[in-house]
């Protein structure tokens, strides 16, 4: 079908292309790319189904958006290729569920060595993978976003992105600091995202948290130290509200402690889990859609240039299609509104 052809009040009939768009990738402004890997999740597994739950339910997604005129004219590509094919992503669940399971049973983690290795140069071959995609759709002008998949895989993608920009932070939105160190002996874990950019991208002026309400001691003491970490947790965004703080006000605070060129990081657990219930490590507390959906239309609007974005953590069950629901609406969100955004610096 081709763009003269395309009805955005008709049905969304499945083309291989999220939210039943009818752009291809070269004439795309946005590329997302599918990565189904969930290989290093530590409590339930699940999320290597997201990207393909999200593309079923974005066929439901309805076109119109009263904050961006004609939104369906965002011209949204899906690249066909995979970056990682499910075999590989079961081959190596399999290695890491033994390590993560005979550590449960007090193993010695010295022991669990071999396994670990060759997870961490999967993770590792993956990160490379994603990289040289990520930019080489850069090169020809296109905004990136990644869908998980697991928190891990975003990584090779920011890596790409921060290229292009001196002046970059990331708007990490999770109910997790991800601030952990080779968590569980894997060094490019789910729970390590956040730690893995700031340590390998130089270049990183920021990395501004937003609703993270589940850290350890160590993540805490990273986030006291370092100077490029704000984290504005999920407890200090609820107190300032019932002490009488607007939503708006602590919006403006957080988007005011990004630079210039802003990635963002969604983990959909960032999202109270009414919104989430299969997500891989759900917590009690965080963001409505709307509060969500508020803060990146700030952003988007702010004379910020979003870089480029992921959507991880996505989980749908057999018998529930909420999480791919909740996940199509935020991916949407996220695209229409890069897209509003791009148009402002193409002015």
């Amino acid at each position: 079908m081709n763009m003269k052809e395309f009805d955005p009040n008709d049905i969304g009939i499945a083309n291989g292309n999220f939210f039943a768009l009818p752009y291809n990738v070269s004439e795309s402004d946005i590329v997302l790319i599918s990565v189904p890997w969930d290989v290093t999740t530590s409590y339930r597994d699940g999320t290597h189904k997201g990207p393909m739950a999200i593309m079923d339910a974005s066929l439901q997604v309805d076109l119109f958006d009263p904050l961006v005129p004609d939104a369906w004219e965002t011209r949204i590509g899906t690249l066909k290729e995979e970056i990682v094919s499910q075999q590989e992503n079961s081959r190596f669940r399999k290695i890491a569920s033994q390590v993560i399971e005979e550590l449960g049973e007090g193993a010695d983690q010295k022991g669990l060595v071999q396994m670990t290795d060759s997870v961490n140069r999967a993770s590792l071959q993956l990160n490379k993978s994603l990289y040289h995609k990520a930019k080489e759709y850069i090169g020809k002008g296109k905004i990136i976003g990644v869908v998980g998949g697991d928190h891990s895989v975003p990584l090779g993608a920011i890596k790409a992105v921060a290229e292009k920009y001196e002046n970059f932070g990331i708007l990490h939105i999770d109910a997790h600091a991800d601030l952990r160190k080779a968590y569980e002996g894997f060094r490019y874990s789910h729970a390590s995202i956040m730690y893995n950019s700031l340590n390998e991208i130089k270049n990183i002026t920021a990395l501004t948290q937003v609703g993270v309400r589940d850290f350890c001691q160590q993540e805490n003491d990273m986030i006291m130290t370092d100077p490029r970490i704000n984290c504005f947790t999920d407890s200090i965004i609820r107190k300032n509200s019932f002490d009488g703080g607007s939503f708006s006000d602590q919006c403006k605070e957080i988007i005011a402690t990004l630079p210039d060129n802003v990635y963002i990081s969604f983990d959909i657990d960032g999202l109270s889990p009414g919104l989430c219930p299969n997500t891989g490590t759900p917590v009690p507390g965080g963001l409505s859609f709307r509060e969500a959906d508020y803060l990146l239309w700030q952003l988007a609007t702010s004379g910020k240039r979003i870089a480029g974005f992921d959507l991880c953590e996505v989980s749908p069950s057999e018998n529930d299609e909420w999480d791919a629901n909740v996940g199509a609406r935020i991916l949407f969100k996220l695209c229409i509104y890069t897209g509003l955004n791009l148009k402002s610096f193409n002015v």
